[in-house]
């Protein structure tokens, strides 16, 4: 959703007031970074403008040339969050002070509903059911031409307990690629994900989290994308079969409907372990099957001096934007991650959203904070 962020710092750091903000709204700021005009029109997002909306910070949204959906409401106030920061800049303290106006998949328009990639912020239980909805409607929208979007689904923390790890192990095989911070993922296991010397997040902790809840999903590939603050991001793939995205119109295929009963002659050896081989449609490809071997890497984060790092509000959802489009256009999951870490470099070096600016003696290309964001993608790949 959209929310306009009030910061209160730590002393001597002055607050901000109407700051643009929302998971919405550092999302489509990830993806615009990696989409120049006339890309920037390929970035969908919905904002809710309420009776006190500030002109600047639509001047500011309209800035990017992003495929923007405002909707005006005179009748309410507009999301508004309150943000303060215990401790040190990295405890991060939330709250609304309006009433809350979250998206549903009734919300998307026909132009929403075919995105090639769609960022869900929810619970397990909500995830499956926003991922069910919005293929139902965009399967009646596209009709002949529908193919499964990439779901990216980041988890909301407060739901991130023991009590709802089943219903996260239920919602991987409907989505994607399933992004929690340390503290989410440490969450569905009972942890904390801090190292008990030091205090600081655990990479330890965060390999054994992702291997104990892949180990529990044995029969497919799941891709985990965990942001882990100053240490980067661990992706995390188990090897399986291969999840097949896009349905050809000339494969054979037919609607899991099998009868049951003991073994004969003619037992259809396929039907009985249809399971293990339909796709996420109930369909089973006659195909040979693919197999996933598996990833388990650390990508770093782009700023490794701590003095870089202004505000880390909106970070991990500009990651996700990042790592969203790329996935969209193809790149792998490996890739993707690079995209995402710079994507979130720029949102960290501010209060706010990062400065857009043309560079005249550049052929007009983008810059942001005064840096080009493909010459730090280049970078990051420099130093592997």
């Amino acid at each position: 959703m959209f929310i306009i962020d009030d910061i209160d710092f730590i002393p001597p750091i002055p607050s901000v007031k109407d700051v643009l903000g929302g998971a919405g709204s550092w999302s489509a700021l990830g993806a615009r970074l990696f989409s120049p005009p006339p890309l920037s029109k390929s970035v969908g997002w919905i904002v809710d403008r309420g009776s006190d909306f500030p002109a600047a910070l639509t001047e500011q949204i309209d800035d990017w040339g992003t495929s923007v959906l405002y909707r005006d409401d005179p009748e309410r106030l507009t999301t508004r969050g309150w943000n303060g920061y215990e401790g040190t800049d990295e405890k991060r303290l939330f709250k609304y002070m309006t009433p809350k106006k979250r998206l549903v998949a009734d919300d998307l328009t026909p132009e929403l509903l075919q995105a090639r990639s769609i960022h869900l912020i929810c619970s397990p239980l909500r995830c499956q059911e926003l991922v069910a909805d919005i293929t139902s409607r965009r399967k009646a929208v596209m009709q002949d031409t529908y193919f499964r979007p990439v779901f990216i689904w980041e988890p909301v923390p407060d739901l991130c307990t023991p009590d709802e790890l089943l219903n996260c192990t239920n919602t991987l095989p409907v989505i994607d690629v399933c992004s929690p911070n340390h503290s989410e993922l440490a969450g569905f296991m009972g942890d904390d994900g801090l190292d008990p010397d030091t205090g600081e997040i655990s990479k330890k902790a965060v390999e054994r989290a992702c291997e104990q809840l892949l180990a529990s999903m044995p029969l497919q590939s799941f891709s985990l994308v965990v942001r882990a603050g100053d240490k980067g991001c661990y992706i995390a793939k188990n090897g399986g079969r291969k999840r097949q995205r896009n349905q050809s119109s000339n494969t054979q295929q037919r609607k899991k409907h099998y009868p049951r009963g003991g073994l004969r002659p003619d037992t259809d050896m396929e039907a009985l372990f249809a399971g293990l081989l339909q796709d996420a449609d109930g369909l089973v490809a006659r195909e040979e099957i693919e197999v996933d071997p598996g990833i388990e890497r650390w990508v770093p984060a782009y700023h490794q001096d701590a003095s870089k790092v202004v505000d880390p509000t909106g970070g991990g959802n500009t990651f996700l934007g990042g790592l969203a489009v790329a996935l969209a256009r193809g790149h792998s999951i490996d890739e993707a991650a690079v995209w995402g870490s710079v994507a979130a470099s720029f949102a960290i070096e501010q209060v706010g959203v990062p400065k857009l600016e043309t560079d005249a003696e550049d052929n007009g290309k983008e810059k942001w904070n005064g840096a080009n964001v493909h010459d730090r993608v280049e970078e990051m790949q420099d130093r592997k």
